[in-house]
């Protein structure tokens, strides 16, 4: 055992004992980061306008404050932007993390010199409990990588500013530093299939032992090694231990991700955002998410089905229920304030409080009132898959209101497979079934003929990668949403159907 490796068992230790300090007080924890924030905020203009000083607890600061999303702060965001100290948080942010908007283009979400440690906390500490648990840290002595966005930052009036992965690279720990890959020349690419191509040719010969990234640019990654070489993963990295990701649900992903590899490696999911690092899997005994309720983060939650009304309800963490969907909301030390990040989860445990992403608020399909989500279209499609050996690449769903065959409605599933099953038409009506029985109003649109069963598009080998290069959106942070209540995506992947 290297010496990494031996000295990260009593840190792991240490920070596990540290960690279940809050992680078993978690209503407590989170009424003191409610009250720092305040506090620390009281004399900023968005303090001042929606009148902090008077703020005292929870139902004083709903009172005071309401939901918002990007466009709805843009006001205050075009202040931070263009330089104006004092605005969301004390001083100006130490970085901005540039993420795609929808309908305000390009977002830059401020990162603070107190929020940028929980960045870098949340992925160590899930390292950690993986430590802890299991007694394996071998992969500490070999090499990581972690496919990414480009380190290179740029300035707005004075504040660096890049991908949350790029700003992250700037503080990977000194003693990672000689074992991490790509080297900063391959990873300053900017085109990802040629960043791709670098990676392989500079990884291949190397001792791979710890792999991370968003789950289908490392299947695009593991593709390229694999056909380079000739072999499985396994086979090209033997010392290859565990696999962290984050970004969309793994499940979809995995059984294509374990062939390539060869075998079933261990793996962890993060939950980290560019408004803050939210979660991490903790144990390798669940797949559900520890909450980070230490982390500078002030969490409310607002159930799905009134998301959309006038004055939905908000609930702090001693409200919420188990196995219920709700919108996060987040207020932060980064100067977020009643911010919806549009991510939908569910509560599995409340003794700590473990989360599942279920999926995003505007990804969902209600086209007749059936409002159904990410999380149920994914046990469908996952749950027949692996019932009869197929496997799924990529996909996605979307209405289909008026149908130029006529007929009734249905939705339309665009399904890339790595493995089609025999018999597509029982495949389809099997999936239709499953997703019946997940979601009651969708049942009852089949069985009141106001909905037809779905139809499913068979799309060619790499119609997704194609899509996503069409879309000038290959690589990096980039996601193919699962969902959408109109046709912009589907219309535009009706030329990859075989």
């Amino acid at each position: 055992m290297g010496l990494k490796a031996w000295l990260s068992k009593p840190y792991a230790a240490l920070v596990i004992w540290q960690m279940s300090k809050w992680k078993h007080n978690a209503l407590s924890a989170q009424e003191t980061t409610f009250l720092n924030l305040i506090k620390s905020a009281k004399f900023t203009h968005f303090g001042k306008d929606h009148h902090f000083n008077k703020i005292n607890n929870y139902q004083d600061y709903k009172n005071s404050v309401p939901i918002r999303d990007y466009e709805d702060l843009k006001p205050y965001m075009d202040r931070v932007v263009n330089g104006e100290e004092n605005v969301l948080w004390p001083g100006k942010p130490l970085y901005f993390a540039k993420t795609s908007g929808t309908t305000s283009g390009v977002k830059y979400i401020p990162i603070s010199k107190e929020s940028m440690p929980y960045h870098i906390a949340g992925a160590k500490n899930a390292l950690l409990c993986y430590i802890h648990e299991t007694g394996k840290a071998d992969f500490l002595n070999g090499k990581m990588i972690f496919l990414q966005g480009s380190p290179v930052l740029e300035n707005k009036n004075g504040i660096a500013f890049g991908r949350l992965s790029g700003i992250v690279a700037h503080h990977v720990p000194q003693y990672l530093q000689q074992n991490r890959l790509p080297s900063h020349e391959v990873n300053c690419i900017d085109d990802w299939e040629k960043k791709v191509d670098a990676i392989v040719e500079e990884t291949i010969n190397e001792n791979m032992t710890l792999i991370s990234g968003i789950p289908p640019w490392c299947q695009m990654y593991f593709d390229k090694l694999s056909a380079q070489a000739n072999k499985k993963i396994k086979d090209i990295f033997p010392n290859f231990k565990l696999f962290v990701h984050g970004g969309v649900n793994y499940e979809p992903y995995r059984a294509k991700m374990m062939e390539s590899i060869g075998f079933d490696i261990d793996s962890i999911e993060t939950y980290p955002a560019s408004e803050g690092f939210i979660a991490f899997q903790d144990s390798q005994k669940d797949k559900s998410l520890l909450l980070l309720v230490d982390g500078g983060i002030f969490y409310e939650f607002i159930p799905v089905d009134e998301y959309f009304n006038e004055n939905p309800t908000r609930l702090n963490l001693a409200e919420i229920e188990l196995n219920k969907n709700y919108a996060i909301i987040l207020s932060t030390n980064a100067g977020l304030w009643a911010y919806s990040i549009g991510d939908t989860v569910k509560f599995v445990s409340k003794n700590p409080y473990k989360i599942l992403v279920t999926g995003r608020v505007k990804h969902f399909i209600s086209a007749f009132g059936e409002h159904v989500i990410a999380e149920e279209v994914e046990f469908a499609l996952m749950s027949v898959a692996k019932e009869i050996g197929a496997e799924i690449t990529e996909f996605t769903v979307a209405p289909q209101i008026t149908p130029t065959e006529g007929g009734l409605p249905f939705h339309e599933w665009f399904v890339e497979f790595s493995k089609t099953p025999e018999d597509l038409e029982s495949f389809r009506l099997k999936v239709d079934s499953a997703l019946q029985q997940k979601n009651i109003y969708y049942k009852d649109l089949i069985k009141g003929n106001i909905l037809q069963p779905l139809i499913l598009r068979n799309l060619r080998a790499n119609a997704f990668i194609d899509f996503m290069r069409q879309e000038g959106k290959l690589g990096g942070q980039n996601k193919v949403p699962r969902l959408a209540n109109d046709r912009k995506i589907a219309d535009k992947l009706k030329k990859f159907i075989q």
